[in-house]
């Protein structure tokens, strides 16, 4: 009997033991998000919505929004709520009247549900579709739509599509890998080669001193450092920011030495802030740059008209300026003065041409990058001994000068400027008769 009790009673432990296990595993399963509620939801609301699409159900497909949803189609635009994807999935069909959908898959995790789609029809009309008149093509579309389901609704979708596939099928665009085709993308890549040339736009950068980059670009030969950071940081720091024209190139370039992660500007004057605004990364400035960096450029004390320059320049200046070197006012994100350290280079400061002209230094090599502390090309473009600029574009031309001598006195083996070439071998003679004072003699 004791035995008997003894065997119900192991058989009752394994019984539990088992039901222990299938409990755990079932909890493992759903906290992996395998088979959950939300997960359910959201692969079911977002195949009725497609297939409502499908059966041009415009009112059912438009019910399945929150009041608040957001539908942001890539490359078309942003639609919130019932009402907005009404117009949104009755534009299409107006477009393609005879629109099927299909599912090719579903990926769901939690409230997200990604789903693959293809449409096929004609683009019969009467709508458009995008702005383009009815062709009579036929067409067939592919995409991913990624949707976020909560309470039975959809309360957002991010919408992504080959965008070049319907202007190819209805003729907007050669087909792919077409003889058309070819002549266009020859054609483009001559345009290309033709603005690399005059712009500086290769992406090409020199390596002047260890760690030191320059991409220098047109027009003015403007000079734009990239400067490998130290360290674990990877990327460069960009000084100096050039001419607009220069953008794609001072990109280029940066991408190729790990991305270019803040901008240093020398100061704040069209030619110096030209790329800033197109890079998408954190601006500094010594503050009394600040204002000119984000207002006017140096406008704002130059004489009207930038009088003062001969009629000819005065002429061609007011067009660069404007057309050409300045990628207009850039928001400074943070400030730098003499004494602050920029990827293993002192600031120092050197007032004058700006209010808040910056130069680095590097004592290792007796390296100083100046900006336009001064200049090796005369007004028109032409190579120079190094000269101060011209007085219509200095804040202080007396403060330039002692700027300049400060700069003589560290005697540095090489300085580069704000454009064209650096000054090398007697660098201390050739600044100090730069700013009016005859060079020591031995």
């Amino acid at each position: 009997m004791a035995e008997e009790d003894e065997q119900t009673s192991s058989a009752a432990t394994k019984v539990q033991e088992a039901a222990a296990s299938v409990q755990q595993a079932s909890a493992a399963t759903k906290k992996r998000g395998r088979i959950t509620p939300g997960r359910a939801e959201a692969e079911a609301v977002a195949r009725r919505y497609f297939e409502a699409i499908g059966a041009h159900d415009v009112q059912g497909a438009a019910a399945m929004w929150a009041d608040d949803g957001r539908e942001d189609v890539r490359g078309q635009g942003r639609f919130i709520g019932p009402e907005g994807l009404r117009e949104l999935i009755s534009s299409l069909i107006a477009a393609i009247p005879d629109l099927n959908v299909e599912i090719v898959s579903t990926t769901t995790e939690g409230d997200r549900c990604v789903l693959q789609w293809r449409f096929s029809g004609t683009f019969a009309g009467p709508g458009s579709f995008n702005g383009i008149t009815p062709t009579g093509h036929r067409m067939e579309l592919e995409g991913v739509d990624i949707l976020s389901v909560r309470d039975g609704l959809i309360q957002s979708n991010d919408a992504f599509t080959d965008t070049m596939a319907v202007p190819r099928q209805i003729g907007m665009m050669p087909p792919l890998h077409s003889p058309a085709e070819q002549r266009m993308t020859s054609a483009f890549n001559v345009k290309t080669r033709v603005t690399d040339g005059l712009t500086g736009g290769s992406g090409e950068a020199k390596l002047v001193a260890e760690g030191v980059w320059v991409v220098q670009g047109q027009p003015g030969r403007c000079n734009v450092y990239l400067l490998e950071n130290s360290g674990t940081e990877s990327g460069v720091t960009m000084f100096d920011a050039g001419a607009r024209t220069m953008t794609r190139a001072v990109a280029r370039a940066g991408a190729k030495l790990g991305g270019i992660k803040r901008i240093v500007l020398g100061h704040g004057h069209t030619d110096h802030r030209g790329t800033a605004p197109g890079l998408g990364v954190p601006v500094l400035c010594h503050p009394e740059e600040v204002q000119d960096a984000e207002g006017s450029g140096g406008f704002r004390y130059w004489p009207e008209g930038l009088a003062g320059l001969p009629t000819p320049q005065r002429q061609i200046h007011r067009v660069l300026h404007r057309y050409v070197w300045d990628g207009g006012p850039v928001k400074i994100s943070g400030t730098i003065a003499e004494g602050d350290e920029v990827a293993g280079f002192a600031v120092i400061d050197l007032p004058g041409h700006a209010p808040g002209l910056i130069g680095l230094w590097r004592e290792s090599d007796r390296l100083a990058l100046v900006s336009d502390c001064f200049y090796t090309l005369d007004k028109w473009g032409r190579d120079c001994d190094p000269r101060l600029s011209e007085s219509t574009y200095n804040y202080d031309t007396e403060q330039a000068r002692e700027s300049l001598r400060k700069l003589a006195e560290m005697e540095p083996a090489a300085a580069w400027a704000g454009h064209a070439n650096p000054a090398t071998g007697d660098v201390r003679g050739q600044l100090l008769k730069a700013a009016g004072a005859a060079p020591d003699i031995p």
